[in-house]
């Protein structure tokens, strides 16, 4: 890999992570059609802490919001007065229960998922599979029912099952929001949160297969790519909060059905 390479495979990452088009799915097509090998175990770490970054960054506020929520409720839980009725407490234990399902999903069957991540055809199958979970909003304009332990489990489940390659984690998660009637900013607000564990998790459970000594070269590398990734994620995320908020998400079913489509043709012609 050299730094073209590792920058534009950032830019990738750090734009489909988190608009709802399957950063799985364009990888495996970025690093087949750049001849990168797959499986850089430092290379992700890093593009996944730096979009991480991004998220903390844009939610900044509702992050510190939720950390005094805690910390508010450990004196509570002492004294027994504990209030779950705080909204960041609240959403704190809300995103814990959310995020079990993808993280069994992810230790149980991580060698399964990492082989199906190499197959360029079953990364463009998902994002067929995107496309029509996206197109389905456009019926399904959400509600201003807040995220509950149901829901929150329902778009859990939804993050678990977006692990397969092709199918977009921010898209189906903000999908089932909208779909169990919560109000689109909302739906995106818990997803994007929801992303900070699942990120965070993926790129540690890789860490034990990471070997510490890096060239400085590789340096480099890692350091063009997480920043481009960090950039665009940020990027992402600001553009794709506006968009939701007109109304516009099934609009991303197009691009899926368009790349999958020739995806799947390239996967078995060439």
């Amino acid at each position: 890999m050299n730094l073209l390479q590792a920058v534009i495979l950032g830019i990738v990452q750090g734009l489909t992570e988190f608009l709802p088009v399957s950063s799985s799915g364009h990888l495996v097509l970025a690093e087949r059609l750049l001849g990168v090998p797959a499986g850089d175990l430092s290379f992700e770490v890093v593009v996944h802490l730096a979009t991480t970054a991004a998220v903390c960054l844009v939610f900044r506020r509702r992050l510190g919001k939720m950390a005094g929520a805690v910390l508010k409720a450990r004196v509570r839980l002492r004294d027994g007065r504990l209030r779950i009725a705080d909204e960041n407490l609240r959403l704190f234990l809300l995103l814990a229960l959310a995020t079990i399902p993808a993280a069994a999903v992810g230790c149980l069957f991580d060698d399964a998922v990492e082989r199906a991540f190499s197959s360029p055809l079953a990364a463009s199958t998902g994002l067929l599979v995107t496309g029509c979970i996206l197109y389905g909003t456009r019926w399904a304009r959400g509600g201003n029912t807040p995220v509950d332990w149901r829901r929150a489990v329902i778009i859990g489940l939804a993050q678990a099952a977006a692990i397969l390659p092709g199918v977009s984690r921010s898209g189906s998660t903000i999908s089932a929001g909208i779909y169990s009637g919560v109000k689109q900013e909302k739906a995106a607000e818990f997803s994007f949160l929801l992303s900070i564990p699942i990120i965070l998790g993926a790129g540690a459970f890789k860490l034990k297969d990471l070997a510490l000594s890096i060239s400085p070269h590789g340096l480099l590398l890692l350091g063009g790519g997480g920043l481009a990734a960090g950039v665009c994620g940020f990027l992402a995320i600001k553009w794709l909060l506006e968009l939701i908020k007109r109304n516009r998400l099934e609009y991303f079913s197009f691009y899926c059905w368009l790349v999958g489509a020739a995806g799947i043709i390239w996967s078995l012609t060439r």
